[in-house]
């Protein structure tokens, strides 16, 4: 079969019946691969060398990788580099990658090369046969469309796989991390509102402070959210600059010029996103400094998450004997010997998942820095790493966001018997009597057993003043003190 003959493509659907091995081959030689499947010799290879734990490169990878080499196929075509059957062919399973149905063919481990060549190859390889299949040719021929001729052309592992992996990041977290994030803010938001007028005693240093509104404590949530949506935005919108046009170190050797901006291009119409080939190719592939920074932005949305997480199951502890301020859903029993104990497990689940979060920074920080010359070989560990934090602190935003936060209801009677027996209001006073007496009536107040009314009556103050000055929601805003004495 050759060029000049256009096959008929056939209409079959994914999957193979074959039974036993298949004969594949490499620069290296001959290699049996599973008669059923499409991949080819270095998959098979890497299979046998790398079978190591149960981490599998992500899935999301290769549906990235499935826009790169559709994108460099319409190129590639449109060039006359490729003729158009076989660009169009190779566009074709590309699809088939990009939905997912070719998900199976895909079995590699995060533990591989730290180029991400054997995932291309992978790709490579799964397109080929696929296509092949298509044109009823034989598998394993590596014709009439070759794997690295054709499904590769102009390209290399080392600006392909950046490319994807930026791609596959940018992806889970505008899908589904940002607005995981935003739907937990605005429930947060929503009972900030709601709860704007209701007086509580706020606490610093684990200690009873001044008075604040249940809403005003719950909008420092909302704008802890707000920044790390920001944060986050801004981080990603630097994956949208990749490395595809740099090939082996940079320097686009076997790529056509023009060719990483022209894939860019197609790669923005594809996908949607603004892509641009990045403008040092060197630094594209020498590093990966822009995965560093955005996955940095989730460990600080991590950071806020953890602090949210761990004040609410305080605020909500119980019922009796807790802070008991917040009432949240009982999801499920929490305990296997205790009857009707509810535990915060919403709250606690978060807790783990920023802990993780923050515990794979450490692990993208170390793997950005080792990068050597003009290749980071550190990237499985990044992306795998940067899609599991992305996707756990999505899935997380939404069940807290379901599970607890829009069914929490204030115990008010709680925080009224706080406001009362709180001495901290003293504060109020402290302007007008001055710093020290106001300290004497605290304390007074505490040793003596006393209400902090009854202790500032007894220590000098009118009733009248007291009253006029000590009102709880007045000392939540500016101006409450303003009485004089």
């Amino acid at each position: 079969m050759n060029d000049e003959v256009i096959p008929k493509i056939l209409d079959l659907p994914i999957g193979l019946s074959a039974t036993g091995v298949r004969q594949e081959f490499d620069s290296l030689g001959n290699v049996d691969a599973p008669a059923n499947r499409y991949w080819g010799a270095q998959t098979e290879r890497s299979l046998h060398h790398f079978n190591i734990g149960n981490d599998l490169m992500p899935k999301e990878v290769y549906q990235a990788y499935g826009y790169v080499k559709k994108a460099a196929a319409i190129v590639n075509t449109e060039a006359g580099r490729l003729p158009k059957w076989k660009g169009d062919l190779i566009q074709k399973v590309s699809d088939e990658v990009i939905s997912g149905s070719l998900n199976s063919e895909f079995p590699l481990y995060v533990w591989q090369t730290g180029s991400g060549t054997q995932s291309n190859m992978n790709v490579n390889e799964v397109i080929s046969n696929r296509c092949i299949q298509l044109v009823g040719g034989k598998l394993g021929s590596q014709a009439p469309i070759h794997p690295n001729d054709h499904v590769n052309m102009g390209q290399s592992s080392n600006d392909t796989f950046p490319t994807a992996m930026h791609i596959a990041a940018y992806k889970m977290t505008v899908d589904k991390t940002l607005p995981a994030l935003k739907g937990l803010r605005d429930a947060i938001d929503k009972k900030a509102k709601q709860w704007d007028q209701v007086v509580k005693i706020g606490r610093t240093h684990l200690e009873d402070a001044t008075p604040l509104t249940v809403g005003q404590e719950w909008s420092g949530y909302v704008g802890a959210l707000d920044d790390a949506i920001a944060d986050i935005k801004q981080a990603v919108d630097g994956l949208l600059a990749v490395a595809m046009g740099g090939t082996a170190v940079g320097t686009g050797l076997n790529a056509p010029v023009g060719f990483g901006e022209d894939v860019a291009k197609v790669l923005s119409k594809l996908t949607g996103y603004n892509i641009q080939t990045a403008p040092n190719k060197f630094t594209a592939q020498g590093t990966l400094d822009r995965m560093v920074r955005a996955h940095a932005a989730l460990k600080s949305a991590a950071v806020s998450l953890f602090k949210i997480a761990n004040d609410l199951r305080w605020l909500g502890s119980g019922p009796r004997t807790g802070l008991m301020e917040i009432n949240f859903p009982s999801n499920e029993p929490g305990s296997s010997i205790m009857p009707g104990k509810v535990n915060p497990t919403q709250a606690e689940a978060m807790l783990m998942v920023c802990i993780q979060i923050m515990g794979s920074d450490v692990a993208v920080q170390m793997a950005g820095a080792e990068g050597n010359f003009e290749l980071n070989a550190f990237r499985p560990v990044i992306i795998n790493n940067y899609l599991h934090s992305a996707l756990i602190m999505a899935d997380m935003c939404d069940h807290l966001r379901e599970f607890m936060i829009e069914g929490a209801e204030l115990n008010e009677a709680q925080l009224k018997k706080n406001i009362e027996n709180s001495v901290m209001m003293v504060t109020a006073l402290s302007p007008i009597i001055g710093y020290d007496q106001a300290s004497l009536i605290a304390h007074y107040a505490i040793d003596k057993g006393l209400s902090l009314k009854q202790a500032a009556l007894a220590n000098g103050v009118t009733e009248d003043l007291y009253d006029k000055v000590v009102i709880p929601i007045n000392m939540t805003h500016p101006g409450s003190a303003d009485v004089k004495s």
